[in-house]
């Protein structure tokens, strides 16, 4: 086993360990490294679902803050990351025990989103996430937003 490969070349390292797996040599697997990979993919999910929700918050508050100012693209990006947010649960299941930490990261992410992008104040936005996990995902919250896009 070419235990440098993982620091010199990931595609080939991969693209080894997944042929050593494949042919059942698990005697020549790099098993740390693999270990590492395994869990940072996990990481990834969790990170998809706090950005997800980021933007999604994100974007609530913007249309909530600033209804002047709504859009066709807010409304597609709200419906669409619902909707990227549901196909990775389905995906993932697992990921459901993440929502309350998801939930967390992404009202800190959403508000970032609208402080960067709009110029509402942070003493004017809420302290929590004002919305529910439900709402959240619910197509039809706000009553006020377009769910045909």
């Amino acid at each position: 086993m070419e235990t440098g490969l993982y620091e010199t070349d990931f595609y080939g390292w991969t693209m080894q360990q997944s042929k050593l797996l494949a042919l059942g040599k698990l005697d020549g697997l790099d098993v740390a490294n693999l270990v590492e990979e395994i869990e940072s993919l996990g990481k990834q999910k969790q990170q998809e679902l706090s950005n997800r929700l980021g933007v999604l918050i994100g974007h609530l508050l913007k249309w909530q803050y600033q209804p002047q100012k709504r859009s066709r693209s807010w409304q597609v990006t709200i419906q669409l990351q619902r909707e990227e947010i549901q196909d990775l649960l389905a995906d993932n299941p697992s990921l459901k025990s993440y929502l309350d930490k998801a939930l967390f990261k992404g009202f800190r992410l959403g508000l970032a989103l609208v402080l960067s992008e709009t110029p509402i104040k942070k003493n004017v936005l809420p302290n929590e996430c004002p919305y529910t996990l439900e709402q959240l995902l619910d197509l039809s919250f706000p009553d006020d937003i377009d769910v045909e896009f």
